[in-house]
């Protein structure tokens, strides 16, 4: 799979811009705010219908504009899939396939398979256990539908027992049958979701640890450990056991809602014991073995975007990163404030490549 154009008009500080790509590699360099980030979001958005950095579309549109426009040409499997966006204030945003708009946006995910890698991805470190549930989540339903699906029906049903709950604290009326409808649908869709997330982990965790590898050059051991609550006791079970305990906290206390994904180096925590070098080191190993996982599903290379990876690496693990890029990956997206780094970069790429400068949300393609 490859992106062949791409159109945007008034997407964060992106005024306008046409920019064709090549089929390899594309570098983007300039300074810290010119916009390098907001393209790579740019493409993100129209292969999952979101945002990676702001879900809040209103704060998406150009300052001083109502709307913004995104439209892109991919190929997939030699097939031309024309995609486009639109989002206006106060209005229902539209995302269409070849001319067809969605019904439902998540019919859309899984098409066009992307992974980023990005600085804000240190929040899967250091942030709450919900951000890695995220991360989990945005992976599997990517090559999941059910999953999705799943995911959809358990968290509107969880929104509706908690509402429940909400209303038993203010009111003292209590609704057991509803209750137990509830926990009927969760236990069905909980379950598969747990299952799917423990299988995906534990078959992610050796191509994980195999990248860390390389790139480490063997100098640290790393492991991703699953929890949840549903790991020694039945979903059922928990939620009968629990119920007095949720009417007077007013939401579910247990579940796989509260799911974790615990990441170790050298047996552990990496948010306590790893530096900022293997923090950095440990995500995009892990970004890496995304990709490697949902292109073996898929059977298609997702797009690769990389936002500032190289910053305070040292000079090994860059050209392991370098290295894994050049051999193992479809088509790249880089941005780099440093020019110098770029320009190494493209020296090692034998095949098709464009390097492009973008200021104050311009952007230009240079000359090789």
């Amino acid at each position: 799979m490859f992106l062949k154009k791409l159109k945007i008009l008034n997407f964060k500080n992106i005024e306008e811009a046409n920019v064709s790509f090549s089929e390899k590699l594309n570098c983007f360099t300039g300074n810290n705010g010119s916009g390098k980030t907001n393209l790579l979001d740019a493409l993100y958005y129209l292969s999952l219908t979101k945002s990676y950095f702001n879900t809040n579309d209103p704060l998406n549109v150009r300052y001083n504009e109502k709307f913004f426009v995104l439209q892109g040409e991919f190929y997939v499997n030699g097939k031309s899939e024309n995609i486009y966006c639109a989002y206006e204030k106060e209005k229902k945003k539209i995302i269409k396939r070849n001319d067809k708009a969605y019904k439902k946006f998540s019919e859309h995910v899984g098409l066009l398979p992307v992974v980023m890698v990005s600085p804000g991805d240190a929040v899967l470190v250091t942030g709450t256990g919900e951000e890695r549930r995220k991360y989990i989540d945005s992976v599997i339903s990517q090559y999941d539908k059910e999953y999705l699906y799943e995911l959809i029906k358990y968290n509107k049903v969880l929104s509706q027992r908690n509402r429940l709950l909400k209303n038993y604290m203010s009111s003292s009326y209590f609704d057991a049958d509803t209750i137990d409808v509830y926990n009927t649908q969760l236990v069905a869709s909980g379950n598969k979701i747990y299952k799917k997330r423990k299988d995906f982990i534990a078959e992610l965790m050796p191509v994980f640890s195999s990248y860390y590898d390389k790139i480490s050059q063997f100098k640290e051991s790393v492991s991703l450990e699953y929890k949840s609550h549903l790991e020694d006791r039945e979903f059922s079970e928990l939620l009968d056991n629990n119920v007095d305990k949720d009417k007077m906290l007013g939401y579910t206390s247990k579940g796989i809602h509260r799911d974790d994904l615990i990441l170790k180096i050298n047996g552990f925590s990496l948010k306590k014991s790893g530096s900022q070098g293997q923090q950095k080191t440990f995500l995009i190993a892990l970004k890496f073995a995304q990709f490697k996982f949902i292109k073996n599903v898929t059977k298609i290379n997702p797009l690769l975007l990389l936002d500032d990876i190289f910053d305070k690496f040292d000079a090994e693990r860059v050209a392991e990163i370098i290295k894994l890029t050049n051999n193992n990956f479809g088509q790249i997206f880089i941005t780099d404030t440093n020019p110098e780094r770029v320009k190494k970069l493209i020296e090692k790429e034998k095949e098709s490549f464009k390097l492009f400068n973008v200021s104050k949300g311009k952007i230009t393609e240079m000359q090789k």
